[in-house]
């Protein structure tokens, strides 16, 4: 049987060394031990936390996998699969809270940088309607629609209720490419005509639309998409 000094011990040395130095000098499994200590006590996390990567294959993988799946792994309960969830959630919260404490977007570049926290560990397409007043300060950001991995449903008229209740007088759309392709669709340039047309009727200007994949995103405006194509003949 295991002496649970030695445990203790090396709990307290892996602690203090996060403390000391933070996490760059850790491995995966590593930063996965000294995580599951808070969720499974008087145990040895280590052999856990090198089957939990055995079966998902990376860091993310594991931190972005189901409850139920992760609850497969010997030795990991429902309280540990939890926290590990946890993790992915709390980090978008985290950059979310940061991003939005700019009040002002004066430019594209600032409102993607605005934009992109939201889509943190998101598996499925989701849609944010980003709305500023005439001086360029932030009305609001609500959530729009969501998807499968392939597609979000936006709603034109959801869009337009969101614009007109906040008192926008221009917006920008966003939404996420899951697949990592960080390129605009057929459909998104289709669709975001469409709400442009719609904005327009209402005296809303859709300034731009944003895709997010894997951290990074493309203006739509910036690169030369062009939202009043519905004005010409």
């Amino acid at each position: 049987m295991a002496n649970p000094s030695v445990h203790a011990g090396h709990r307290e040395r892996l602690k203090r060394r996060f403390l000391e130095t933070g996490l760059d000098s850790f491995t995966d499994v590593q930063a996965l031990e000294l995580l599951l200590f808070y969720a499974i006590p008087q145990k040895d996390t280590n052999p856990i936390a090198h089957a939990l990567l055995d079966r998902f294959g990376s860091l993310s993988q594991v931190l972005d996998a189901e409850v139920e799946e992760l609850k497969k792994v010997p030795g990991i309960s429902g309280h540990a699969a939890t926290l590990l969830r946890l993790v992915t959630e709390l980090g978008r919260f985290y950059q979310v809270d940061s991003a939005q404490r700019t009040e002002v977007l004066t430019s594209l570049d600032a409102c993607g940088a605005y934009l992109v926290p939201r889509f943190f560990g998101r598996k499925v397409e989701t849609v944010f309607l980003l709305c500023l007043d005439a001086k360029c300060k932030v009305l609001c950001c609500r959530e729009i629609g969501e998807g499968s991995v392939n597609a979000a449903s936006i709603s034109v008229r959801k869009v337009v209720e969101a614009a007109l209740s906040a008192g926008a007088t221009t917006v920008v759309l966003a939404h996420n490419h899951p697949s990592g392709v960080v390129l605009p669709s057929a459909d998104d340039v289709q669709t975001t005509r469409r709400i442009a047309a719609a904005l327009s009727a209402v005296e809303v200007k859709l300034i731009d639309h944003i895709v997010v994949a894997e951290g990074d995103f493309i203006s739509m405006a910036q690169s030369g998409y062009r939202f009043d194509d519905y004005l010409l003949p």
